[in-house]
């Protein structure tokens, strides 16, 4: 059996578990409740009326988050010619295609890779490295594009991606407890809006289920779902 220690429990302390708060209040809870000597992520885990294991019936999508998320995002642009220069000016951290061979010799120190479409044939050769770490480039997530300065610049500014997983839950980090309230609300309220958006045709019933907000180390805040089941 899972025990907490006394921080979290005192954190707990704070919300009813029986009740669902509107989306201000629930954040504002855990931001009071968290007591981490770091800047605690606030994550949202959202339970949805789906069965991924149908197709037609995943969700996934990608959202720019208005306030950002808070951490600085390395991004790794694999292009040639024009298109590299595009992503030198955009911001991009890395360019050029002699970085898949530091791949393949062990570096990974980038949390986005982006690539033109050309360059797959030689990306595709490192999916066991890339994939179970999330960073394989992907034309869903836009990654894989020729617009490679937006796809740049929208990384840096906030750009997350999700997926439900096998239970039909989604999971996203919306920023730090040191945010203010007004921007995890505008965070919060795009990344939901995104996932209402993303209901799949095939989906039947009641597909927003549950949502709950926390703090990396705090107790969850279970958030009203009623906005979202229209």
């Amino acid at each position: 059996m899972r025990t907490h220690g006394k921080q979290f429990n005192n954190a707990a302390k704070k919300r009813d578990i029986a009740s669902a708060y509107q989306m201000r209040q629930a954040l504002e809870l855990v931001k009071s409740s968290a007591f981490a000597k770091f800047d605690e992520t606030v994550e949202v885990a959202v339970r949805l009326g789906v069965d991924p294991r149908h197709a037609d019936q995943v969700v996934r999508g990608t959202v720019v988050l208005p306030a950002g998320t808070g951490k600085t995002v390395r991004v790794l642009v694999i292009a040639v010619g024009e298109k590299a220069r595009e992503a030198q000016e955009a911001g991009a951290d890395f360019v050029g295609v002699e970085n898949l061979q530091k791949i393949k010799d062990g570096w990974l120190d980038f949390d986005v890779m982006i690539a033109t479409p050309d360059q797959m044939g030689q990306v595709g050769q490192l999916g066991r490295v890339l994939g179970p770490r999330g960073l394989m480039p992907n034309p869903k997530a836009g990654t894989v594009t020729m617009n490679v300065g937006q796809a740049v610049r929208e990384s840096k500014a906030g750009k997350i991606e999700f997926r439900v997983d096998k239970g039909g839950n989604v999971h996203a980090a919306i920023g730090k407890v040191s945010f203010g309230i007004e921007a995890l609300e505008t965070n919060f309220t795009a990344f939901m809006d995104q996932i209402v958006r993303s209901k799949p045709a095939a989906a039947k019933g009641v597909y927003v289920r549950n949502v709950s907000v926390s703090s990396t180390m705090g107790p969850g805040v279970r958030v009203d779902t009623t906005p979202y089941r229209g």
